[in-house]
């Protein structure tokens, strides 16, 4: 609940205003009963006055109301709009290992589901204070009537808020336990989608996907639901009971004992009949209050396990000389091997104009140093050197501006985001043509027409991307594995060498033998060692006829700046 404490804290004028409001609204319509109770029992000469102050009073009552609904709306959104910016500012200082771990279903089930339950709850809070108000203006009044029924009501409330709080605390298990199931829920419903060309390819597994995996946690999900607002309900009656032993034994056992007199019984009967709507609406509420309560646990859950990335302000445009991995080691666990997988110690230098190969089997750990190198894993043991310096926690930020980086399962943004260069659309419409996506793809103020393309073109604009960059240092992870064989001699024999004749340190992940004669440098890879180096020359593999013939054969790429 600290969340809810602290955005409290900073809208507190505005809450303080909503909930003021709310109760004079609350008060005031507790009043007009007392007025109308006075009204029932008053001359004709009392009735004027009754009748302006009745007037007043509701007049109050309505615009009090309609100003704390207002205030509360605000702060609902405003709360959803806080909360919403605190959680993608924390996942985006989070680092790359804790959000590979977390997944995207929890945070995104917290962006929508859980703001949307807490923003529903101060849409009810303006209820809960009038409500609130109304039963505790009507109480004070029938104190007033008689002390000895207050008492005998106060005792009532007692009894009615245990058993309340027992129903209560069980449905609230109830709904966190399925709001966890939920996260599984927006997983499966992802799939859905991803997974679309599998399921229909395989009507057994489609079915045992729809039927099985998503009916059961759907049921599971509903289940669990049910349970915990039948609790309420119970909860809900209970309260109802107890209010309705309270009106039988004031009216029909307290006054055979206690001389009451008209006016008295007849406020006595007017209360009750009153109190009961408010009363029915403040325990209909409370589900509201724990589903919000259950959401703030989540959110604070997902921050928790986010912790954030510190970083050093940036000193300005980066200068690549060197970069040594010395016994750098990174672990992680398998879930389909069921087994830790260790990566290292490694020990690597990589210098400007320099083009490597990392070369391997499937598995070897090629992307998994990748991702070392480029700063998005922290080793657990070794260091890292940049420009001889050591790079921290504090610089590892710093240090992955230094890198342009195509990975296997890229992401492309719909636009240039970040990149405030001059002529921006110029040069990217200009590499649009030399890639051959011209035909498809046009862009205007950094904003590309479509992103509806193959596989292949999607990597060819995300080269695009990631030239338009200009960093010191480029990690291209199987780029070439989705394009056609006039695409892959263009990228290894024009693209590499321009990067190289431009300075830049390059490092392919590949498993194109056919060109690894072309690497300055091979570095591979078995089972997350390093087991051989050497220069690029040493893997010469004759070429077919067919490869020549291509090689030679015209193509485009020649303009790369």
């Amino acid at each position: 609940m600290r969340l809810l404490l602290s955005l409290a804290l900073e809208s507190r004028w505005t809450l303080i205003a909503a909930l003021a409001t709310g109760i004079v609204s609350g008060l005031g319509n507790a009043g007009l009963v007392a007025l109308v109770n006075q009204a029932l029992s008053s001359s004709s000469n009392a009735l004027s006055v009754l009748g302006w102050r009745f007037l007043g009073l509701g007049v109050v009552a309505l615009v009090t109301r309609a100003l704390s609904q207002s205030l509360f709306m605000r702060l609902g959104q405003s709360a959803k709009a806080g909360l919403r910016l605190r959680t993608i500012e924390r996942i985006g200082k989070a680092s790359y290992a804790h959000l590979e771990q977390q997944g995207a279903s929890r945070s995104l089930a917290v962006l929508t589901q859980d703001l949307d339950t807490i923003v529903v709850f101060f849409i009810n809070l303006p209820n809960l204070a009038m409500q609130g108000a109304v039963v505790a203006g009507c109480l004070i009044y029938l104190g007033f009537l008689s002390w000895q029924v207050l008492l005998f009501a106060l005792a009532m409330v007692l009894i009615g808020s245990a058993g309340f709080h027992f129903a209560n605390t069980k449905a609230r298990l109830h709904l966190r336990d399925s709001r966890k199931r939920e996260d599984e829920l927006v997983r499966h419903f992802r799939a859905l989608f991803d997974g679309a060309k599998e399921l229909k390819l395989h009507m057994k597994r489609r079915h045992a996907f729809l039927r099985g995996v998503l009916a059961s946690n759907i049921e599971a999900v509903r289940s669990q639901r049910t349970r915990g607002y039948v609790l309420y309900a119970v909860a809900a009656s209970w309260g109802s009971f107890i209010f309705f032993t309270f009106i039988g034994c004031v009216l029909f056992v307290f006054t055979r004992f206690m001389p009451v007199g008209q006016h008295v019984m007849s406020g006595y009967a007017m209360l009750f009949l009153y109190m009961m709507l408010p009363i029915e609406s403040l325990l209909a509420a409370i589900p509201t209050v724990s589903s919000a309560r259950v959401a703030l646990e989540r959110i604070e859950q997902i921050n928790a396990e986010l912790p954030q990335e510190t970083s050093a302000p940036p000193k300005g445009t980066p200068v690549l000389n060197s970069i040594v991995l010395e016994g750098v080691t990174h672990h992680y666990f398998r879930e389909k091997e069921n087994s830790v997988f260790t990566l290292g110690p490694i020990n690597l230098s990589f210098f400007p104009g320099e083009i490597t190969y990392l070369i391997g089997g499937n598995g070897s750990g090629k992307t998994t140093l990748a991702k070392l190198l480029v700063g998005l894993y922290s080793p657990e043991q070794g260091r890292i050197f940049l420009n001889g310096d050591l790079v921290d926690d504090l610089g590892r930020d710093e240090y992955r501006q230094y890198f342009s980086v195509v990975f296997s399962d890229f992401f492309l943004f719909d636009s240039l985001l970040g990149m405030h260069i001059e002529k921006l659309d110029a040069t990217a419409q200009s590499l649009l043509e030399e890639l051959q996506l011209d035909h498809k793809v046009t862009i205007r103020d950094g904003v590309f027409s479509t992103l509806n393309l193959s596989q292949g073109q999607r990597k060819r604009l995300a080269l695009l991307v990631a030239w338009i960059e200009d960093r010191p240092f480029y990690v291209f992870d199987e780029w070439a594995a989705d394009q056609d064989p006039l695409f892959k001699d263009v990228f290894y024999h024009r693209l590499l060498p321009e990067l190289k004749r431009r300075g830049k340190t390059v490092v392919v992940i590949t498993h194109d033998d056919r060109y690894f004669s072309l690497a300055d440098r091979y570095v591979k890879l078995d089972y997350g060692t390093v087991v051989d180096t050497g220069n690029g020359s040493e893997l010469q593999r004759p070429a077919t006829a067919h490869e020549v013939s291509r090689r030679t054969a015209p193509a485009r790429m020649d303009r790369t700046e």
